[in-house]
């Protein structure tokens, strides 16, 4: 297989990622949960250190089940600023919580979060290509 020069080789987990989720249409409800509260953690850090904890977060956040998440009071988040498995910044762990409160919300409205995405490209998928990539050297994907 082809793999993007991002693709660290040396980890199974981002190979994993690359060659089975990176580029691929997924509108499962659950999945686009697991990718908001991954993605927010991964603001100021890489997102194959987000990945090397994927499982961890996986656990400690109920199997990103989002009625659970929206329930995590005081005495959870501290258990998650003590879990030396994910990363452990409050305003983050916060920030999911309020995160998926906005998700359901989303849903409620839309009826799934995937249709209100739609909504910003009128349906349509739009693919990262050409100029854009190279100005900038952010990786793309493989078409």
């Amino acid at each position: 297989m082809k793999r993007c020069t991002w693709c660290n080789l040396n980890n199974p987990k981002y190979i994993e990622y690359h060659d089975y989720e990176w580029g691929k249409l997924n509108t499962d409800e659950k999945y686009l949960f697991e990718m908001l509260i991954l993605e927010s953690f991964q603001a100021g850090l890489s997102w194959q250190c987000v990945l090397n904890k994927r499982e961890a977060f996986k656990e400690a956040y109920e199997d990103f089940d989002i009625d659970k998440v929206i329930e995590f009071d005081e005495e959870k988040i501290e258990q998650l600023r003590n879990n030396p498995n994910i990363i452990r910044n409050k305003l983050k762990i916060k920030a999911s919580i309020s995160n998926a409160k906005i998700f359901k919300s989303i849903q409620e409205e839309y009826q799934t979060f995937y249709n209100y995405l739609c909504t910003f490209t009128h349906g349509k998928i739009i693919y990262e290509t050409g100029k854009l990539h190279r100005l900038f050297q952010i990786p793309y994907q493989m078409i």
